[in-house]
């Protein structure tokens, strides 16, 4: 089975690729290689953070390796937090504080479409390939449910009612963003084996 790096220091994405990928591939954690490094997220764009966090371990530790960067764009905000999404409150903020900020942010305003974005840099053979998946739904005006990380208390995805933490990760690790975009990694990556 192949072995690959996913550039992470976030558990819960680890464990939710790791989910997504069962039985077709085999990831590596950056405490897998030793890698103990905090690599800081200093683009603009999701592309431009995942692969500054791909570049970093490929170049410090020869691994091929692929990093996401993931955010949440509402519509009404301008796509804020986007980029900043798991800053949005501040430096060390907690997910609480995030979710606290939006939902202030967007009292009493009706117009809440959102999408969540995920762009995957790989970095493999010498190439840089790029991966990218979204949902769309609505922010709720509350949170709820307890499963999942993030927003995921206040996002519903178009055709549930529900918020991700109350489908759970059965019903998200199919249909989300990381979801989509680690479902084109995997196939690109199983060619590329047959190849």
């Amino acid at each position: 089975m192949k072995e690959i790096v996913f550039a992470t220091n976030n558990k819960h994405k680890l464990d939710e690729i790791r989910k997504i990928t069962e039985g077709r591939l085999r990831i590596l954690s950056l405490a897998d290689i030793g890698c103990h490094d905090d690599i800081p997220e200093t683009g603009d764009t999701f592309r431009a953070n995942a692969l500054i966090k791909a570049r970093h371990v490929k170049d410090r530790y020869g691994y091929d390796c692929f990093s996401d960067d993931s955010g949440l764009e509402v519509q009404a905000l301008d796509n804020a937090p986007g980029v900043y999404s798991s800053r949005y409150a501040g430096e060390g903020c907690r997910p609480e504080d995030n979710m606290c900020k939006l939902l202030s942010a967007l009292e009493g305003v009706s117009e809440r479409r959102a999408r969540f974005r995920t762009v995957i840099a790989l970095l493999m053979n010498g190439d840089t390939h790029f991966f990218e998946g979204e949902i769309r739904g609505v922010i709720a005006t509350e949170k709820r449910g307890s499963g999942g990380f993030g927003y995921d208390p206040l996002f519903i995805p178009e055709g549930y009612d529900k918020t991700f933490a109350e489908l759970g990760d059965e019903v998200k690790n199919i249909i989300s963003h990381r979801a989509v975009a680690s479902d084109k990694l995997v196939a690109f990556l199983m060619e590329q084996a047959e190849g």
